[in-house]
């Protein structure tokens, strides 16, 4: 007959420095299913070793052992947990429970990793706790509890997925005699119920409450005595059956608690939390507001390029700007105005002849730039008039004595508040009519400079000359046609109306596509600044959880007893990283909207624009700094030995 334990030809080496030390030498041992075994010996005898090969939670260096028939040598870290899940139930000296926990969420975390749901594994663990008479306690912490009460929670863990063996190591050795008494009957009790009951100690007085006693001493076995012959028992209880969920969904079970076992771990330690969340906080801040403000900035811009004139071409006499022959030019006519505005792709020209003038009201005599336009100038330069009206076609055919003038030289030439409409000024010698009011043109020249419009045909036939050429025309381009495009056509039409390229062409667009460039670059460069910052907080996010790691070493060690696998672990620290990233992300984010709303206004010198594009960017960089710089810690946790992580100080 097959025993449940079967250990044949065990030995156990450690390394110590340089030297080889022999823990186990030789063990040939079998344990029988319903039977209750003490292992005594003094400290140093190899016991706890012995044990711990029992458990699953090391491996024999030579020799075989075998769990309900199958070998335990050459499984992988998930197979033994899968054993140590299915299997045992450890009962710890020093009790082994989780601080952040109440009683039953830890008598129910083994269940966590069998993949059964919430609902059954709290049931199932206030029942174990009522069975052992902790029923009022099940909502208390363990440093409200008493050692007696502690270690009854550790029985009742080590029953949660039936515990068929149950391994006890020193169950009495931190407890008061009464509660060492207490325990030991409960382990009879589990005995007699069907469990295999094998208890670690030293103490002779404890195991004699069992029915036989291994004596262990320098590694091998020196005694095996029973005190009462093994009678089989009923047969062991098993897990919660019918309870446990397919793969998949266990697995679901177990990511999504996984999550409220890292919010406890950072309620735990709330400030090193915040800290450790400020580098992310900071860094994505500052992503979200420089991007805000690059993207506040280029409206901006283009506002300010679009009160220029959108989709404007602007034709000028000579070959560039500077060139010292433009004002020997005189093929800039008119009739190229006429034969531009009979163009598809042209939505409105607008002539232009400017000139400076002593302009007087009154006793009030400025200097101001004059500049004689067509029926669209305003129109076409995005110009509004805020008072009156602009050019009717009949001034300009009639070449009438009127002017439509800015804000600034309405406020300088009638400084009492009185309406200018219908005044007459002195523009040179000619007395001329206002007519209208435009609004002038803020972040321009026109914020310093006084502007007089008068009909292009009055200011050119009655203050310049008949014989007076134009400046320059100014094209609006329909919305709908690319201006670059526009702009090729234009000069083919004039280069044919004039027979020489005698003019060149200013593309509004160029500017605002080079204020664009110069706003994407500028940006790129202070979010790449500020990407450093996140860099840096992800690496602190990093050292914070390796040393959570070192820190909860004995907690990792005591998930792998209780059944964890590989997976559990690593997923287990890496929310934790993820979380913490993300908290810091919407923090960070928060103090950019508040940046955003306190200095970054619109019409502000630094408007911000904080788009949802910007924040769902920002927080999926906190998800992939959280997962790469959680990682690491989270490998290391999940590849510790689990012998190694329980007897960690």
């Amino acid at each position: 007959m097959t025993s449940l334990l079967e250990i044949e030809n065990v030995s156990r080496l450690f390394r110590s420095g340089e030297e080889t030390v022999r823990a186990l030498a030789d063990i040939d041992l079998r344990i029988d299913d319903g039977e209750f075994v003490a292992i005594v010996g003094a400290s140093g005898s190899g016991k706890s070793t012995l044990m711990n090969i029992l458990g699953c939670l090391d491996q024999p260096t030579a020799g075989d052992y075998r769990v309900a028939g199958r070998s335990v040598s050459g499984l992988s870290a998930d197979e033994l947990a899968a054993l140590r899940r299915e299997h045992f139930g450890f009962i710890f000296q020093r009790y082994q429970l989780l601080g952040t926990l109440s009683a039953v969420d830890n008598v129910a975390m083994p269940a966590v990793y069998a993949g059964i749901d919430a609902a059954t594994r709290r049931t199932r663990a206030k029942a174990l706790l009522d069975r052992l008479g902790l029923a009022d306690r099940a909502g208390h912490r363990p440093n409200q509890l008493s050692g007696g009460q502690q270690q009854r929670v550790s029985i009742a863990r080590a029953l949660m997925n039936g515990g068929r063996i149950i391994l006890a190591d020193e169950p009495t050795g931190a407890l008061d005699s009464r509660s060492g008494e207490t325990v030991l009957d409960i382990l009879r009790e589990l005995h007699r119920d069907g469990h295999t009951v094998i208890i670690v100690t030293h103490d002779m007085a404890v195991a004699a409450c069992a029915d036989r006693i291994i004596e262990i001493r320098d590694g091998g076995v020196l005694s095996d005595r029973r005190s009462r012959e093994h009678v089989a028992a009923a047969p062991s209880p098993s897990g919660a059956e019918g309870r446990r969920a397919g793969r998949l969904a266990a697995f679901q079970r177990r990511a999504a608690e996984a999550f409220p076992m890292a919010l406890r771990s950072m309620a735990a330690h709330r400030v090193r939390t915040f800290l450790t969340m400020l580098g992310i906080i900071i860094g994505i801040a500052a992503v979200v507001a420089v991007v805000g403000l690059g993207e506040g900035t280029r409206r901006k811009v283009l506002a300010e390029i679009s009160d220029l004139g959108a989709n404007t071409l602007s034709i000028f006499p000579g070959r560039g700007w500077g060139d010292e022959r433009a004002d020997s030019i005189t093929t800039l006519v008119v009739s190229d105005a006429e034969a531009l505005s009979r163009q598809k792709y042209v939505d409105g020209v607008t002539p232009q002849v400017t000139t400076n003038a002593r302009v007087r009201s009154g006793r009030i005599s400025i200097t101001a730039n004059v500049d004689g336009v067509g029926v669209d100038h305003f129109r076409v330069n995005g110009l509004a008039v805020v008072r009156g009206s602009g050019f009717p076609a009949e001034s300009i055919a009639e070449r009438r004595q009127e002017a439509v003038i800015d804000e600034r030289a309405a406020s300088t030439l009638f400084p009492d508040g009185e309406s200018p409409l219908g005044k007459v000024i002195m523009v040179g010698q000619l007395p001329v009519t206002i007519i209208g009011i435009v609004a002038r043109r803020a972040g321009t020249a026109g914020d310093k400079t006084l502007q007089i419009y008068l009909p292009y045909t009055a200011l050119a036939g009655r203050l310049l000359g008949p014989a007076t050429s134009l400046a320059g025309l100014i094209v609006r381009v329909r919305q709908e046609v690319d201006t670059v495009q526009a702009e090729r056509a234009i000069v083919g039409l004039m280069r044919r109306r004039h027979g020489t390229k005698d003019f060149f062409v200013f593309n509004s667009d160029q500017l605002r596509r080079t204020m664009e460039k110069t706003s994407r670059t500028m940006t790129l460069l202070i979010s790449s600044i500020a990407v450093i910052s996140l860099i840096v907080g992800g690496i602190g996010v990093m050292n914070i959880m390796l040393v959570s790691v070192t820190e909860r070493t004995r907690e990792i060690g005591l998930r792998m007893a209780v059944g964890a696998r590989r997976l559990d672990i690593m997923l287990q620290f890496l929310i934790e990283a993820v979380t913490i990233c993300i908290a810091g992300s919407v923090l960070g984010v928060a103090m950019a909207l508040a940046v955003a709303t306190v200095f970054g206004r619109p019409g502000s010198e630094f408007p911000m624009v904080i788009s949802a594009h910007a924040v769902f960017a920002a927080c999926l960089v906190a998800l992939l700094i959280g997962v790469v710089f959680g990682f690491l810690p989270a490998r290391n946790a999940s590849r510790l030995d689990p012998v190694d992580a329980l007897s960690r100080e």
